[in-house]
């Protein structure tokens, strides 16, 4: 019973931590450098979650740069999408249904 109540006051508390900042810090408030910054926080995490997926495929989840890689030309057509339009949700859709395309294909 203390585990769980432990790791409940933990979830809680780095909730609390994260929440004071949308809270009680204005937008208008902070420095121009950190809002700029805040801008790359969505593609930073969802690179740091999609490659490792993209480079390391296989039973062995062994590195693979090869042509055959199904899901490193989908990235390559989700990063050129990515460039043109510049909207994350039209990348993610375009990469899903190009992976799907290639997988249905090869």
């Amino acid at each position: 019973m203390n585990l769980w109540l432990a790791i409940g006051l933990m979830g809680a508390g780095t909730y609390a931590i994260r929440l004071s900042m949308l809270v009680f810090v204005s937008h208008e408030r902070l420095p121009s450098a950190v809002r700029d910054a805040l801008q790359y926080v969505m593609p930073a995490v969802l690179v740091a979650i999609i490659l490792p997926a993209v480079l390391y495929v296989g039973d062995g989840a062994s590195f693979d740069l090869s042509i055959g890689n199904e899901r490193l030309l989908a990235a390559l057509v989700a990063g050129a999408m990515a460039w043109l339009a510049r909207n994350v949700w039209l990348t993610v859709g375009v990469g899903m249904g190009a992976l799907w395309l290639l997988q249905w294909a090869g």
